[in-house]
């Protein structure tokens, strides 16, 4: 098979690379090493920045973003009992929407054949070849036979695990990690939230988030040790838990119900600034992670693709390379803005095992500067709401 642009992995960031150069008339091929059943449950994140709403607009793909997403014009933080509420839209004249991840890659998934754009799932043993020549290609299994994909470029969209990373040699490698000594547990279940408004709450516990995917669906998060196994949370515990963090905080009762997922995300800051090499560009998770503090990733993977977009388009319309040869830097000054924002929000919402009386009473100070100082408050709500491309 041949086409002009190649791209491994059909979450998000994936999908949106395809249907934008699909839009233009260009060739282009989506490798997924997994089922599409398993693609559409993946549950992630829910919080959509303009970025990324404006691009699922431009592709008129957001009938359903429009009629079902929650327009969010604030958030709180509270410090044990007091809640400090950061009025995104008064400050910046803007908003972020809640629209379920999940739900962003079923409409990509659902709209690819009507445009034109070709999704290969269950491609296994794929591997990236000559990446750094003027004739890269892929290669996977399917269906017990070896398929090849000859490509002008290929765009790297498979997360942290895949293998469009690992093609880059170790001599090219820029890369920098902050792991952190705790984790999210997380439940997600049919219940109407406890509060209109997302909750980041630093307690005598720790860290925990009260959040909604719809009117009728919440997702509640605790910190919890490196070392705590969901086997140890059964249901009754964690809403115990969450019933008795959120009581003095929210506007109505945590509403317990049957979970459909309850899991435990670590929390790591990982950038590989190595976003080009020859012919092979990465994006999304698989050139960076942020802790899910602030709700950066899937905005990030989609400002990547903003990017990377326009440079391809630019490179297949007018002969342009001048986008191609600087998205990793225009990339990578976005993403560590980004990174910037989610590191502190963790440090400030989170109890580190480490520290003690006189990194709380920075907490203290700090939270108590963001209620007293629209400044302050502002610099928080454009960096929530998403920095300009």
């Amino acid at each position: 098979m041949r086409t002009s642009v190649a791209i491994i992995g059909a979450g998000p960031a994936g999908l949106l690379l395809g249907h934008l150069l699909r839009a233009e008339g260009i060739a282009c091929v989506v490798v997924e090493r997994q089922t599409r059943a398993r693609v559409e449950s993946r549950i992630r994140a829910g919080v959509l920045e303009t970025v990324t709403t404006d691009l699922l607009r431009r592709l008129g793909l957001a009938e359903r973003l429009d009629a079902e997403g929650l327009i969010e014009s604030g958030f709180n933080l509270a410090n044990d009992e007091a809640l400090i509420r950061v009025d995104v839209t008064k400050l910046t004249g803007r908003h972020v929407t809640v629209y379920g991840q999940t739900e962003v890659t079923r409409d990509l998934i659902a709209a690819a054949p009507s445009r034109d754009l070709d999704i290969v799932f269950e491609a296994s043993e794929v591997a990236l070849h000559d990446v750094d020549g003027d004739a890269p290609f892929v290669t996977y299994a399917k269906d017990g036979a070896l398929q090849r994909i000859d490509a002008d470029f290929i765009a790297g969209c498979d997360g942290f695990h895949g293998p469009s990373r690992k093609a880059i040699p170790a001599a090219r490698v820029r890369e920098f990690e902050r792991v952190y000594p705790f984790g999210w547990l997380g439940i997600l279940a049919d219940v109407p939230p406890c509060h209109d408004e997302l909750i980041y709450a630093n307690g005598a516990k720790g860290f925990a988030l009260a959040s909604m995917r719809s009117p009728t669906r919440s997702r509640y998060y605790i910190q919890v040790p490196t070392t705590e196994r969901v086997e140890d949370w059964p249901a009754t515990r964690l809403w115990d838990e969450l019933e008795a963090r959120f009581a003095p905080l929210a506007q109505r009762a945590v509403v317990r119900g049957d979970p459909l997922e309850i899991s435990i995300a670590p929390l790591r800051s990982y950038v590989f600034e190595t976003m080009r090499h020859g012919r092979l560009f990465l994006a999304g998770d698989a050139a960076h992670i942020v802790p899910p503090t602030g709700a950066k990733g899937l905005n990030l993977a989609a400002s990547d693709i903003a990017y990377l977009s326009t440079a391809l388009i630019a490179h297949y319309a007018r002969g342009d390379e001048t986008l191609l040869t600087g998205y990793e830097a225009k990339a990578l000054a976005r993403i560590w803005k980004a990174e910037r924002f989610s590191w502190y929000l963790t440090k400030l919402m989170h109890r580190f095992p480490e520290d003690g009386a006189f990194e709380r009473r920075m907490q203290i100070a700090e939270l108590d500067y963001v209620a007293q100082s629209a400044a302050m408050q502002t610099v928080i709500a454009e960096n929530y709401v998403g920095l300009p491309l």
